[in-house]
């Protein structure tokens, strides 16, 4: 993917704009908190959104990106203005893409099972490198969505401690869509205490150094519940479209 094609000049100021009012208001929420205003990183979510987009972001003092599919990501990823900007996947990474992806990205976000650890794990010492990981925990219990079971997760991070080509740097979760504000803060305060008591723990190789959570209708929320990663998307570039 490349940035050819008809721009509309437009977006591109919106989505400048859309930056600048977010950035604000993470700000904001972190100073509500009690937090320093700059202790809560701003990731752009960038599926579906094509690179001149991408870039206006990147423009305007986007330093963090994160992609969902792992084609997509290798598909545009020569047409980003990436110097000075970290890279996630974020996405559920299948094991039979984890050779594709290992080594292209800054972190992954989205380890869920041992196979998974044990695939990055493998991939990485091959390449001779450290890959960066969080662990995805399914909190809310959802039959239907990606993510660890939450009474397995010291069971994993157990084994994850022992693999010498991943650091575990914290968790990451999508809690389940819900209309009640509350309800959403109560699955953010339960990772919250999560990412606490295994920090508590001092585990080798198992660090709690990001908690990431929080999207583009949530992320203040998340915020006052303890987020220090964010991860927005349409917020900043309008609902996605879909090809």
């Amino acid at each position: 993917m490349t940035e050819t094609g008809s721009i509309d000049e437009q977006r591109i100021a919106s989505v400048r704009e859309n930056v600048k009012i977010i950035r604000e208001r993470i700000r904001q929420a972190a100073v509500r908190a009690g937090r320093a205003p700059d202790s809560v990183r701003f990731m752009a979510v960038t599926k579906t959104v094509e690179p001149a987009y991408i870039n206006a972001a990147i423009d305007e003092g986007v330093d963090l990106i994160g992609e969902n599919k792992v084609q997509e990501f290798l598909g545009k990823k020569d047409a980003l203005r990436l110097d000075g900007v970290e890279t996630h996947l974020i996405g559920h990474l299948q094991t039979n893409k984890v050779n594709k992806i290992v080594g292209q990205v800054d972190m992954i976000q989205s380890v869920d099972s041992l196979n998974l650890a044990r695939a990055v794990d493998r991939r990485s010492e091959a390449l001779g490198i450290v890959t960066p990981v969080l662990v995805e925990v399914n909190i809310g219990g959802e039959e239907n969505k990606t993510g660890l079971d939450r009474a397995l997760l010291d069971e994993l991070l157990a084994e994850m401690a022992q693999m010498r080509h991943i650091a575990v740097q914290g968790l990451m979760t999508i809690p389940p869509v819900s209309d009640d504000p509350a309800a959403t803060r109560s699955f953010f305060s339960q990772m919250h205490q999560l990412f606490v008591d295994i920090g508590d723990k001092k585990r080798d190789n198992i660090k709690m150094n990001i908690l990431s959570m929080g999207m583009s209708g949530d992320y203040e929320d998340a915020i006052a519940c303890g987020s220090n990663l964010v991860r927005v998307g349409s917020a900043i570039f309008g609902a996605r479209i879909y090809p």
